[in-house]
């Protein structure tokens, strides 16, 4: 089938997956590393502030029982699982911020961008915890203090990391790669 004269739309002649342009990539690697570095920042000043202030055992009820500020300790992954694999989960939160890094090179979606550097900051975030507080380095403990009812309490950086998946989720299934191209099943229905 020709669109106009000379011009065919078959899938053979297609155009491959697509790097973005200079503007756009620049564009996409300031957002990721503006994200990443905000709310790294963010999930640090954060832990800072609760340790500070809420050491002392009391909660804060900042929306009734809805939001209490409430200071634990998590040695272990998501909902205090794995607490006997710290060093394991240490090794594999470097390892995902390595790939999330490698990853970055090619984006060219803003909200690629947005999700990457939200990923980044959320695992460099609790990575940070598990290197530099007690009980040691690999071993380190996460600072969690946001709680809500019948939920496991959490912090900045688990909300970056579950933001950041939801955000990769919609990009998967809109068929939308990295670099901002279209997957080969949207090219094909397009």
């Amino acid at each position: 089938m020709q669109a106009a004269r000379g011009t065919s739309l078959s899938d053979a002649e297609a155009p491959g997956p697509t790097r973005p342009t200079g503007r756009r990539r620049g564009r996409c690697l300031l957002l990721f590393a503006g994200v990443a570095v905000a709310a790294y920042a963010v999930d640090l000043l954060s832990k800072l502030w609760a340790v500070s202030h809420l050491s002392d055992g009391h909660d804060v009820r900042v929306v009734g029982d809805l939001l209490v500020l409430h200071l634990t300790r998590n040695p272990g992954a998501a909902f205090s699982t794995g607490t006997e694999y710290t060093v394991l989960l240490s090794c594999l939160a470097v390892a995902a911020a390595l790939v999330v890094v490698y990853l970055s090179r090619r984006v060219g979606s803003l909200l690629w961008a947005l999700a990457l550097g939200l990923l980044l900051a959320g695992i460099c975030g609790n990575l940070t915890d598990r290197l530099f507080r007690e009980p040691g380095p690999l071993h380190g403990h996460v600072i969690d203090f946001l709680m809500l009812p019948h939920w496991p309490v959490f912090n900045v950086a688990d909300m970056c990391i579950n933001v950041a998946a939801a955000l990769i989720l919609v990009q998967a299934f809109r068929g939308v790669r990295i670099s901002g191209a279209p997957t080969d099943d949207r090219r094909k229905t397009a």
